[in-house]
């Protein structure tokens, strides 16, 4: 299941993709615990870096829309 790319390398479809996969591994049973924690781990990094590229994503599209703006005025 891990991406052999380190986290930060990895766009935003991939990251979401591992992260969906972490998640219904550990919604799965039979997961010893030390296997599970490190899934957790793991999912929360992936979570992270989700929430930093739709950030930056959206902040580049404040800067379009503000340049846009500043065009047409």
């Amino acid at each position: 299941m891990s991406n052999s790319k380190p986290i930060e390398e990895m766009a935003y479809e991939e990251t979401f993709a591992e992260l969906q996969a972490v998640v219904a591994a550990l919604e799965s049973e039979g997961r010893p615990l030390d296997e599970s924690i490190a899934l957790y781990e793991r999912g929360q990094s992936l979570a992270r870096h989700c929430a930093s590229l739709l950030e930056k994503a959206e902040l580049k599209v404040r800067q379009l829309n503000g340049e846009v703006l500043q065009e047409g005025a």
